[in-house]
């Protein structure tokens, strides 16, 4: 028998069994299919289109690194993307339209400016730390830095003295500054070999480069750094205060994470990183 549509009918007027079977197959496949195209769109909502773009001062790498870990568990949908460097690199950067979300600085001035010019959202300015530096030799050096300090630096032993670029880097400033505060920045500046920020001063201390370094106290607290030398901590009156700040950035692509991540390094959990790092916290 002949159906309407054209199909052969069996004796009952009903459709074969085979076509039957097909036509569920067919419509099977067609809502598996209609399934897996709506998955996507749902997945998709829930991560950002855009990861967090951070540009820290070179001081922070290793605590931010551990603080990063420790976000994770509280946001695992976000990806953070670190970039350090000298902060003073990052505000050129960031003036010539850097696409970062968030900008962790080791001087103040430097999102004050921002804000200033229209670039950091005005309000989103938040201290996090109060930087420490430190007199760094090698492990094996005959120099007696944690009973004489800064005098050591007068011993014919010293051939060559790291510090970061005072031009862009607040560490650099802060080193050049204890120097001449101790009177031997004229025996010294001779002997300077110039880091272009904090973590790269740090690297020539590790490799010995160098015969001493002054370094953040945030690197030379690193297992790196202390098992390979000794350090004497320099007074704070030494130097001007390394007042420690962040900032979001206006054009942010992903300005929600920004945010929530600046609260969190201000938190319980990032204080407390922070602190372990040698880091002064604000209100202590």
């Amino acid at each position: 028998m002949q159906g309407g549509c054209g199909y052969s009918l069996d004796a009952a007027g009903h459709l074969p069994e085979g076509m039957i079977v097909n036509t569920l197959r067919i419509l099977m496949r067609a809502l598996l299919c209609l399934a897996a195209m709506q998955a996507p769109a749902n997945t998709r909502a829930a991560v950002p289109v855009q990861p967090l773009r951070v540009a820290a001062a070179a001081d922070l790498k290793f605590a931010l690194d551990e603080v990063v870990v420790k976000y994770r568990q509280v946001r695992p949908d976000v990806e953070v993307n670190l970039v350090f460097g000298s902060s003073g690199r990052f505000y050129a950067q960031l003036t010539n339209g850097a696409p970062f979300d968030l900008y962790l600085s080791a001087d103040v001035a430097y999102p004050r400016r921002l804000v200033a010019e229209g670039i950091a959202l005005p309000g989103s300015e938040f201290p996090y730390a109060v930087g420490r530096i430190v007199l760094w030799v090698p492990k094996e050096s005959p120099l007696a830095v944690e009973k004489d300090g800064m005098k050591v630096l007068q011993a014919d032993a010293v051939k060559r003295l790291a510090i970061a670029n005072p031009q862009h880097a607040p560490y650099g400033k802060a080193a050049e500054a204890a120097l001449k505060k101790y009177g031997v920045y004229d025996q010294t500046k001779g002997k300077l070999v110039l880091g272009e920020n904090a973590a790269q001063t740090a690297q020539f201390a590790q490799t010995r480069s160098v015969d001493a370094a002054i370094l953040p106290l945030s690197l030379a607290s690193a297992p790196a750094l202390t098992t390979d030398g000794r350090y004497w901590l320099i007074p704070m009156e030494a130097h001007p205060k390394l007042e420690q700040v962040g900032v979001r950035i206006k054009a942010s692509t992903n300005p929600d994470a920004a945010k929530h991540f600046a609260e969190f390094l201000a938190g319980p959990d990032g204080r407390a990183i922070l602190k372990r790092y040698g880091f002064i916290l604000p209100g202590e």
